[in-house]
């Protein structure tokens, strides 16, 4: 597959995911709209329209999650995805989340990896009660909503299998460049595979990925890492 249809897949997917999370709330917006619009554009039209409707329900239904999440995941966009893992931590909890892009990066292609960890960054935000009409009157909701350490923990290992497993470069290094550099962020049963892969990114021949690995050994990244 080449990057210019790997690409067109993701935005026809994008395209497809907001118009899903639209016609569910609903929102009614002209998905095809005129021809002269790109796909990525009535994307990002879409995208537009559902986002304040998404952040002002009290209670999103629950077939909302899988196409917000498939949103998020496949918003080309590191910025605007925000705007899909954002109503779906309030709504749904960000263990729920998490443990729905450890998934995407388990089994996923590998586009939506890469779509997975630009969407991880945003799902460790810090949710206000003033930001959503999802908290109760006093500001409260279950602990067990946003109870994360095992879905963090299955990230850490997906990770690293994925880091060793995938030829696609770009993966590798967002994969990577999301792992804690200490040891001792890993539990104990992790350290065997953190081993082997900081063994392969003291040998990889990216540069960027290398970096990762003098971290690891006391280093750091140096001034210019991206």
């Amino acid at each position: 597959m080449t990057d210019k249809t790997e690409d067109t897949e993701m935005t026809r997917a994008f395209l497809a995911c907001t118009a899903e999370v639209a016609r569910l709330l609903p929102v009614d917006v002209n998905v095809d709209g005129p021809d002269t619009l790109t796909a990525k554009r009535r994307a990002r039209d879409l995208a537009h329209a559902v986002r304040r409707p998404l952040l002002e329900s009290p209670r999103l239904a629950d077939e909302l999650f899988t196409p917000l999440m498939a949103a998020a995941v496949h918003d080309p966009d590191p910025s605007f995805c925000r705007w899909f893992v954002e109503p779906a931590l309030y709504s749904f909890g960000r263990r729920r989340v998490l443990e729905a892009l450890v998934e995407y990066l388990r089994s996923g292609s590998d586009p939506e990896r890469a779509g997975a960890t630009r969407a991880w960054y945003w799902a460790h935000m810090p949710l206000r009660a003033e930001r959503s009409a999802a908290y109760a009157p006093d500001g409260t909701r279950p602990a067990s909503l946003d109870a994360s350490e095992e879905a963090v923990e299955a990230w850490f290992e997906v990770s690293m299998k994925v880091y060793t497993e995938t030829t696609d470069v770009g993966v590798r290094y967002r994969v990577l460049r999301m792992l804690p550099v200490s040891r001792q962020a890993y539990p104990p049963r992790l350290h065997n595979l953190f081993d082997t892969t900081l063994s392969a990114a003291r040998a990889d021949p990216d540069e960027y990925n290398r970096r990762w690995a003098r971290a690891v050994d006391g280093e750091g990244f140096g001034p210019d890492s991206r």
